[in-house]
């Protein structure tokens, strides 16, 4: 049984369109990592049920990495795992430097024996997490999870950059790039093992069309508003926000225009009551907070939370 070096899918030259093909079983990479590497080409396979891994994993009790990044901070509590784990708020890089990184990390609502925010293009707290590993790890195996795009795969590429003894997985913008389990040996005392992204049916993160246009490239800006009156706020053509007399902080990448005048919409709508100092979370795309009680209209695309 031979795995693909990039996803860990085990290789095969059977069935074109599900997991770990290749022409040739001499190959290392799968036809799917290759263009991905190459093209920037994601070739579809057929989903799977990758929470089973994850529990199987738990099973185990060794150490768990599970990172997230800034902008998908969300259902992380149902995540109840039996083994340890340390919180990795990854892509520091991207949280606007007005946010305070230490408040946020205590305010993540996520069972954990540590939480610790990490930035892999500067080296930003990876010595720290390193050190963190070596003391909590119950044996050399580590696993890394997290939510597709959460940077799982960059965090490992940089551990075998800089603790390690080198190699590569397969990293891209496109959801799920890691489809089976991967053991990646850093050293004589450390192997973190790179596992499938969690999937959310519901984030808009899950479609690879949308996907490079909502990642964040660069730090992002929050933007504030003060409405005054009616006002819609339209986020590119993926939602819109009515509301009324109140200020708004919009944590997202995208662009934001507004509108004085109420049209129709052919997206989903919904209505929430918003509360002083609470933010309403869009799956896959950010977070708006509010700085009043309120009531707030949202048309959103169909499907996401």
């Amino acid at each position: 049984m031979i795995k693909c070096v990039g996803c860990g899918a085990i290789l095969q030259n059977e069935f074109p369109d599900e997991e770990g093909y290749v022409r040739s079983l001499d190959k290392k990479l799968c036809e799917r990592c290759f263009n991905i590497r190459h093209y920037n080409k994601n070739l579809k396979v057929k989903s799977k049920d990758y929470r089973k891994i994850i529990s199987d994993i738990d099973v185990k009790g060794d150490l768990i990495l599970l990172v997230s990044d800034f902008l998908n901070l969300y259902d992380l509590e149902k995540l109840d795992f039996k083994s340890p784990v340390i919180f990795v708020l990854s892509k520091q890089d991207l949280i606007p430097r007005s946010v305070n990184i230490n408040h946020l990390l205590d305010n993540i609502k996520v069972k954990a024996i540590c939480k610790v925010c990490v930035g892999v293009k500067n080296n930003y707290n990876l010595d720290l997490l390193y050190d963190l590993i070596l003391r909590y790890k119950k044996s050399n195996n580590v696993y890394v999870i997290g939510y597709t795009n959460a940077g799982k795969s960059s965090l490992i590429n940089k551990f075998l950059k800089n603790y390690g003894f080198g190699g590569e997985v397969t990293v891209s913008n496109f959801s799920s790039t890691t489809l089976g389990v991967t053991e990646n040996k850093v050293n004589d005392d450390l192997t973190l093992i790179d596992t499938p992204g969690l999937l959310d049916e519901r984030s808009l993160i899950l479609s690879d069309d949308l996907l490079d246009k909502i990642t964040p490239k660069k730090e992002i800006r929050p933007v504030s508003y003060q409405i005054k009156g009616f006002q819609s706020l339209i986020f590119d053509d993926f939602m819109r926000l009515d509301l009324s007399d109140m200020n708004v902080i919009c944590y997202m990448s995208i662009p934001i225009r507004r509108a004085y005048k109420e049209k129709k919409c052919d997206l989903k709508r919904y209505e929430i009551d918003v509360y002083k100092d609470s933010d309403l979370v869009i799956k896959g795309l950010g977070f708006i907070s509010f700085k009043k009680n309120g009531h707030v209209i949202l048309w959103l695309k169909d499907k996401i939370s």
